[in-house]
């Protein structure tokens, strides 16, 4: 083992300030005395949604329509290019087989 790996043991805890690795059972007893955290209620997290969404800037109805046919444009010649790349070869294959 390097240095660099005792150092890296050691900033995550899993070596001694001796670079020693320490024995797993001190590393579970160390994560079990850690405090559990505590859920949000249900009623908590709707509100904390709400108020994200809130945050969100929403599309005006013309960027939603320009986007929303952008994608769509792309889509249907994405489409025909994979159609004609898939009949191009497919009669290629064919080609080489039936001689």
């Amino acid at each position: 083992m390097n240095r660099e790996q005792k150092r890296q043991m050691q900033r995550q805890g899993q070596a001694g300030p001796d670079g020693a690795p320490q024995n797993r059972r001190a590393q579970a007893t160390a994560t079990q005395r850690r405090p559990a955290k505590q859920r949000a209620g249900i009623r908590q997290f709707f509100r904390e949604v709400r108020e994200e969404l809130r945050q969100v800037s929403w599309p005006t109805r013309k960027e939603l329509i320009n986007y929303t046919s952008i994608t769509l444009f792309v889509l249907l010649v994405m489409i025909g290019l994979i159609y004609g790349l898939n009949i191009g070869f497919g009669k290629f294959v064919v080609f080489l087989f039936s001689k």
